[in-house]
């Protein structure tokens, strides 16, 4: 794993994800592209496997690439934003566990926060995803394996449920 990548008793994967400058927008705070690039990042961090040398937390078994075989396509998003996310040196510690593993899909749920070192707390955004295994060359889902089921069914929680539809 990279340093501050764990799984903590909360039953949730933590992501520390460094901001750019170029994540910000005009108002001086992270654009909401740029937030869903963010959770891009944590994202293939926490699932896909690393490359020699690099390591990564037990849930990262996907091997990336059409050589492959296996796509991950993503068939919705969701963000609800809380607070504005300023620049700041330190990563943002981005939370992951699963809403939902079903057949061919996932619900991926995330939680934006500060450091987990900062003296105070804030939570910027919720999100969830939903990814869909696809077989690349007929384009059709996949059934999830069950090496996948066995690396991500610790992680499955309670879904997110969103203040304001």
């Amino acid at each position: 794993m990279i340093p501050g990548e764990r799984v903590l008793d909360d039953g949730r994967l933590h992501v520390p994800v460094q901001l750019r400058w170029g994540d910000l927008d005009a108002f001086n705070h992270v654009n909401n592209t740029s937030m869903l690039k963010l959770l891009e990042e944590a994202r293939v961090r926490a699932f896909w496997k690393p490359g020699p040398g690099e390591v990564a937390p037990p849930t990262a078994i996907l091997d990336s690439g059409l050589a492959h075989g296996l796509l991950t396509l993503i068939a919705r998003q969701e963000i609800e934003y809380l607070a504005p996310v300023p620049y700041q040196r330190h990563p943002l510690d981005i939370q992951m566990w699963f809403g939902k593993l079903g057949g061919s899909s996932l619900e991926v749920c995330y939680e934006v926060r500060t450091d987990t070192a900062a003296e105070q707390q804030t939570l910027y955004a919720r999100a969830t995803t939903v990814m869909v295994l696809v077989d690349a060359a007929s384009g059709r889902p996949v059934r999830l394996a069950p090496e996948m089921r066995a690396a991500w069914e610790p992680l499955v929680g309670e879904p997110l449920t969103y203040r304001r539809r």
